[in-house]
């Protein structure tokens, strides 16, 4: 077993709340320096980023995994990662195809840009990414499994966009990989406070919009590998395989 230090939450330029700055060379070099074994890209509702931050990371050593924090129909953000591009493709196709037509407004939104290795704009997506799509949270769990994807409800702690705040309650019909948990919540004070919640696991992640935030809030995960199938399996281990922002990750 090899501990990596993961943040597996952190948008681009593409979310039109993302900075400017969170272009996928600046992503992965502030990444490097914060250390990050792996990472997630997840903008909003869309994947098309993503593979450009994980060709640009792969021979520096990082890993990137891609995916998408999707708004559920009752407007609860969950995280869905993948490790395979037919996977994140078929995805793509879902998102776009449940995505509403609400145009974007680049002056009050922020704009919707995907780009190249060399920074060059090379889509804008015109619909309004922070829209929830017209799909609910048990339909997105499905398809996220269905094509071999993690699915993970993000920051439930939260008062806004979270699933438990949007529900009243986490589903226990709902079968979730794990729960993310802020950078602002211990699990261990939220079990105490939730203690129906208490044989789930819980990540942290930065939720990184800007430079600075990416590597702040992370999880250590005891892995053989850096694969997807690895991580699944740590989350259903738990005990000694999940550690929170522990500050020496032995290799």
């Amino acid at each position: 077993m090899y501990c990596f230090k993961a943040d597996l939450h952190i948008h681009t330029v593409l979310s039109p709340c993302g900075d400017l700055e969170m272009s996928p060379n600046a992503i992965v070099q502030r990444a490097l320096e914060q250390q990050m074994d792996m990472i997630a890209i997840t903008d909003h509702n869309s994947t098309r980023q993503a593979k450009v931050v994980r060709d640009i990371a792969q021979p520096l050593g990082l890993k990137v995994f891609c995916g998408a924090e999707v708004t559920t129909k009752e407007e609860a953000h969950c995280l869905a990662l993948f490790d395979d591009d037919l996977a994140l493709d078929q995805f793509q196709v879902y998102l776009d195809d449940h995505l509403p037509e609400v145009k974007n407004d680049p002056q009050n939104f922020g704009y919707q840009v995907a780009v190249d290795e060399n920074e060059d704009i090379v889509f804008e997506e015109e619909r309004l990414l922070i829209s929830a799509l017209d799909q609910s949270v048990d339909e997105i769990e499905q398809k996220v499994h269905q094509l071999g994807g993690l699915f993970i409800p993000a920051h439930v702690d939260k008062f806004k966009f979270s699933i438990i705040q949007q529900l009243g309650f986490l589903p226990p019909d709902l079968p979730v990989d794990a729960l993310e948990i802020s950078f602002r919540e211990t699990e261990a004070h939220y079990k105490a406070s939730n203690p129906y919640l208490k044989n789930y696991p819980f990540i942290q992640n930065s939720d990184a919009h800007m430079l600075e935030q990416i590597g702040t809030t992370y999880t250590c995960y005891y892995l053989e590998h850096r694969t997807l199938d690895e991580i699944r399996m740590a989350l259903k281990q738990m005990n000694g395989r999940l550690i929170q922002n522990k500050d020496n990750c032995e290799k």
